[in-house]
C-alpha cells in the first residue's frame, strides 16, 4: 500500500493511460493513427519526435545511469537492469507474436503511398513490430526512476510524460502500431515494478559500496 501511496501519481497516469489506450484499440481500425498523424505533419512535431524518440535508447540509459552514479550506485544498476530487462524480454515477445512492421503491413494493404514519411527516418521493415521494444524501454527506465526517486507529484508526472511520448513517437514515426505501443508500455513498466519489488527486499546500507556514489556527500537510507 505504501507503493502504491508514495505513486499514485505515476500510477494514475498510467491507469488512464490503459484505459484510454484500450477504448482507441477497441474503437479504430489497426493503422488508424498512423494514418491520423501522417496527415498532420509539423516540421516542429516532426523534428521533435525524430529526435525524442532516442529518449528510450542507449542514449537516454547512459545519461540516467552517469547521473545516478553521483547518487547511488545500486540506482545506477537497477536501470541498467532495466534496460537489459525490457531489450530481453520484447525481443522475446516480439519473437513470439512475429507481427508485421507498419511498413510491411501498408505496403500489403497497398496504401502505403498515402503514408507521409519523415525525411531521415529509416522505416522497420520484417515481422519484430509487437510489442515496440522503445516503449518497453522507455516505461522500464522512466517508471524505475519514479519509484526509486521521483516522490514528488510533479516528478511522476512529468517521467510518465516522457515514457508516454517515447512510445507515441514511435506511432508519429510510422515504427509501431499502437497496439505495439500498448502492450510495450504495460511490458516496461511491469519490469520497472519488478525490479522495485526486488530492491526493495534489499534494505539500504551506506556502508556498502553499492549503496555509495561518486558524490562526496552520501544520501541517507531510505
Amino acid at each position: 500500500m505504501n507503493f502504491i501511496k508514495d505513486n499514485k501519481f505515476y500510477l494514475g497516469c498510467f491507469l488512464i493511460f490503459l484505459l484510454v489506450g484500450a477504448g482507441l484499440l477497441m474503437s479504430i481500425e489497426q493503422g488508424d493513427a498512423i494514418l491520423y498523424f501522417s496527415e498532420r505533419r509539423n516540421p516542429v512535431t516532426d523534428f521533435f519526435f525524430k529526435y525524442f524518440t532516442k529518449v528510450g535508447e542507449e542514449h537516454g540509459y547512459i545519461v540516467v545511469i552517469s547521473i545516478f552514479l553521483f547518487i547511488r550506485f545500486r540506482y545506477a544498476l537497477l536501470a541498467f537492469c532495466a534496460g537489459v530487462g525490457a531489450l530481453i524480454v520484447s525481443y522475446l515477445l516480439k519473437s513470439y507474436f512475429k507481427h508485421p512492421r507498419p511498413k510491411v503491413y501498408f505496403n500489403q494493404e497497398g496504401i502505403f503511398d498515402q503514408i507521409q514519411t519523415i525525411e531521415g527516418v529509416h522505416l522497420l521493415s520484417g515481422s519484430m513490430s509487437f510489442p515496440s521494444g522503445h516503449t518497453a524501454s522507455g516505461f522500464a527506465l522512466y517508471g524505475i526512476i519514479a519509484f526509486l526517486v521521483g516522490k514528488r507529484w510533479y516528478w511522476q508526472i512529468a517521467l510518465f510524460i516522457v515514457a508516454f511520448l517515447v512510445g507515441f513517437s514511435r506511432i508519429y514515426l510510422v515504427q509501431h502500431f499502437l497496439k505495439d505501443v500498448y502492450l510495450g508500455a504495460i511490458t516496461g513498466t511491469s519490469i520497472a515494478l519488478l525490479i522495485y519489488l526486488i530492491n526493495s527486499r534489499f534494505p539500504y546500507n551506506n556502508q556498502r559500496w553499492i549503496d555509495r556514489s561518486f558524490g562526496k556527500k552520501q544520501i541517507n537510507q531510505a
